[in-house]
């Protein structure tokens, strides 16, 4: 043994000294990750061969260990930590050869390669990447985040601590947007610093609250950090739990949990909503804390005023808040008493399929007292009396295809039932009411005239869809009825949007406001998934990138409003009409829907065309796609060497060792903080990348194998990221602020600032560690 040390710690040691020596020699990180594990793997082989390294194991062929398993100990839960008494005898790292061990690591690299990097099936989440962060780098290219900033600083400047509370703002409205924690430090850096610390502000405030908000793209979706470790807490959370299930006695997850072991992108940016709400009204919270304690470092700013129209307190009430909330509630109250329903007539063509009980009871015994241990024995009993009165009833119910006869009684029904307004129509109704309402806002003294026509119209289409229209009625005589109450409503709407167009908080908040709801709502709401919502947000950050450039040299921005409306206008289609046109019996309205919506389409598809052109003509999308292309690479190329790595790590049982490490801990709990507080610690040296790719996978395994919620874990994990990207002295977030901060502002400037955020973002995990139903709850809703 050398140095008295067992060869596989030896082992892991090696690996991780060549992995930071790799870091810290400046070599690019994306090869030194790859370079480090050629390099240990050479060097802990040339050891084994020289009889240096040898891993003192358990002799499984010993009494005492016959004697363990004799008494029903089972042999994947023994471990030289759990039972050091035990013989052992001592064996190589690499008990068949480092030619062995390197072949299998070749294939075994292939084969991940090919599963993760080019083919399999995390490689569309893959996608996404490359897609959150060309809409990322576009909005920060495009200048939005400083008219943000600017804006946002007339808003909230007039109030203590106003400067710092409106960076909060912007870094959590970047952070919606980008996902990138250098490029929101680094802006908001270059934009705010210097004003902040003209206006008076400290430079501790001044550079905490810049630090902190730019770290909120670890967390706030669509957060490329949740993307990354979405891909591998799927994978780790079903083999993990296939595995519990297993060593329970139980045949599968599904079996032994009640539910599938399954956990996706889309349900993790649901989870990871509130808690990255939570943490900007905690920074929020303590900048106006902070002002009131301290006024002198951090007064009050008065920059200017964001809109010109003189607006009386009454009337902001009644038109900002009274009105739309009035609106809504309106809504929301004719919902619930079925006045505004669906109205959709599609019936399934088979019966449903009878209820099954709710936990498998056919299982084993070993299996049933795990099942008891897990869920309880109340839920077992019931599961147990559900089973049999299926059972007396004659068994579950198999689905039947229904008769014409039976459809058409059940449309029938379903029509009479119906709603006297649709769904559909009211949410579009309700957003022109939206709209009229706040222009009225606006200018509560100009010309009312065509905000009446618009709200007349509304009044008149909601009218028309309780008289006229009923579910029966076609999509195409449907538009007819509505499109002169439409026209009314959009006559009064281009009225709105030129006032509203005058106040500056919502012309600059307004457009990048409705590309993150548009990305966010379509992957929260269940839509569609993330990579889908990413060309989303990436096209429309392209688009809207293009309309700033286009209004910066007083040119025209019709073509992109047209070809935003164009988009509208062909997704509306698309619910609304059935566009399969290569069917039997397709009738004219079908035709006329396919070639307006294809239309559409086109138009849509030339606008990004034309946005594309705008911005390569100045010199903007060159940059754009070069950065991108340059973050995406590098992303994918330390995904593979950290495979690499990890596969060296395998090869010589460090990974099997760290995890019996971890499991001989009685205390689930206490795993998980020692998980949490090693991944802090790594945070100080090592990047998101090379900790998701390199630690994730090793430790994956044992925390998300156990009874924790993985949305829980893996916001967690997040969170507890983000903290180590702030902490003093090797934060990330402090290299990218001291990058550009002025001369004036020191590094102990920078780190006394940042502390207060590290307390907070502690109390952050504290909340979410005592309040977990703050991460599974928005999930669970939406479910």
């Amino acid at each position: 043994m050398l140095f008295g040390l067992d060869g596989v710690e030896v082992g892991l040691i090696i690996v991780f000294l060549c992995l930071f020596g790799g870091i810290l020699s400046g070599f690019p990180v994306a090869f030194a990750i790859g370079g480090a594990g050629v390099i240990s793997f050479g060097i802990i082989a040339a050891l084994n061969d020289a009889g240096l390294l040898i891993h003192q194991a358990i002799d499984t062929g010993s009494d005492a260990y016959n004697a363990l398993i004799a008494s029903g100990v089972k042999a994947e839960s023994i471990s030289i930590f759990r039972y050091p008494d035990l013989v052992r005898t001592a064996v190589p790292v690499f008990p068949q050869g480092w030619e062995t061990a390197l072949d299998r690591n070749v294939s075994f690299i292939v084969n991940r390669i090919n599963e993760r990097v080019l083919a399999g099936q995390s490689i569309e989440t893959l996608l996404a990447v490359l897609m959150f962060v060309l809409m990322g780098i576009t909005l920060e290219r495009s200048k939005i985040a400083n008219d943000l900033l600017t804006t946002m600083a007339k808003v909230f400047g007039p109030l203590p601590g106003g400067l710092a509370v409106s960076v909060v703002v912007v870094g959590a409205f970047l952070a919606a947007s980008t996902g990138i924690v250098g490029a929101t430090v680094v802006t908001m850096g270059l934009l705010s610093l210097p004003t902040m610390l003209r206006n008076g502000y400290s430079p501790e405030i001044a550079t905490g609250v810049i630090a902190a908000s730019g770290t909120l793209g670890q967390i706030i979706p669509p957060s490329i950090v949740i993307v990354l470790l979405g891909t591998l807490a799927g994978d780790l959370y079903s083999v993990a739990q296939e595995n519990r299930a297993i060593e329970a006695g139980c045949t599968d997850a599904l079996t032994y949990l009640g539910e599938p072991a399954v956990v996706s992108v889309g349900t993790l940016f649901q989870a990871a909503l509130l808690p990255g709400i939570l943490l900007a009204l905690l920074y929020a919270l303590y900048a106006f804390g902070y002002a009131l304690l301290n006024p002198s470092k951090a007064p009050a700013v008065e920059l200017g005023r964001s809109n010109d129209h003189v607006i009386t307190r009454s009337e902001a009430f009644t038109w900002f808040i009274g009105v739309p909330v009035g609106l809504i509630a309106g809504v929301i109250l004719l919902a619930n008493v079925g006045v505004i329903g669906s109205q959709s007539l599609i019936v399934d063509s088979f019966t449903d399929r009878g209820e099954s009980a709710s936990l498998r009871t056919n299982v084993g015994e070993e299996c049933q007292q795990a099942m008891i241990e897990l869920h309880g024995q109340d839920a077992w009993d019931a599961a147990l009396a559900e089973q049999s009165a299926i059972d007396s009833s004659g068994g579950q119910q198999e689905s039947v295809k229904l008769t014409e006869d039976q459809i058409a009684e059940l449309k029938i029904q379903k029509e009479a039932d119906a709603a006297p307004i649709g769904t559909g129509v009211s949410i579009i109704f309700l957003l022109f009411a939206l709209v009229l309402a706040v222009a009225r806002g606006v200018a509560p003294n100009a010309e009312a005239r065509p905000l009446l026509i618009g709200a007349l119209g509304v009044v008149l289409g909601l009218l028309i869809d309780i008289v006229l229209i009923s579910p029966s009625t076609s999509s195409g005589l449907t538009v007819i009825l509505l499109l002169i109450p439409i026209a009314m409503a959009f006559y009064g709407c281009a009225a709105a949007a030129g006032r509203l167009a005058q106040n500056d908080i919502i012309r600059v908040v307004f457009p990048p406001l409705v590309l993150i709801v548009a990305v966010l709502g379509s992957i929260l709401g269940g839509i569609t998934n993330p990579t889908p919502a990413a060309a989303l947000g990436a096209g429309g950050a392209i688009m809207l990138a293009a309309y700033r450039k286009l209004k910066d040299q007083e040119r025209s921005g019709a073509i992109i409003l047209w070809s935003t409306f164009a988009i509208g206008l062909a997704i509306l289609t698309g619910i609304n009409f059935d566009l399969r046109i290569n069917q039997d019996g397709v009738g004219a309205e079908t035709v006329i829907a396919f070639v307006f919506a294809y239309a559409a389409y086109l138009y849509a598809l030339f606008g990004l065309l034309f946005a594309c052109w705008v911005l390569f003509t100045h010199g903007v999308l060159t940059p754009i796609v070069r950065e991108t292309a340059k973050v995406t690479s590098m992303v994918f190329t330390i995904l593979i060497g950290s495979q690499l790595l990890n596969l060296v790590v395998i090869s010589f049982g460090g990974e099997h060792y760290i995890q019996q490490f971890l499991k001989s801990f009685d205390n689930e709990l206490t795993v998980f903080l020692i998980v949490m507080l090693v991944l802090f610690v790594l945070g100080f040296v090592l990047d998101f990348l090379e900790i998701i790719y390199i630690v994730i996978p090793i430790v994956g395994p044992v925390i998300y194998g156990g009874t924790f919620d993985p949305k829980w874990v893996t916001i967690m994990i997040a969170v507890n990221l983000q903290t180590s990207f702030l902490t003093p002295p090797f934060g990330f977030a402090l290299f990218y602020l001291r990058g550009v901060a002025p001369k004036e502002v020191t590094t102990g400037h920078i780190y006394r600032g940042v502390f207060p955020f590290v307390l907070i973002q502690v109390i952050g995990l504290a909340i979410l560690w005592f309040f977990p139903a703050i991460v599974t709850i928005f999930p669970a809703l939406l479910s």
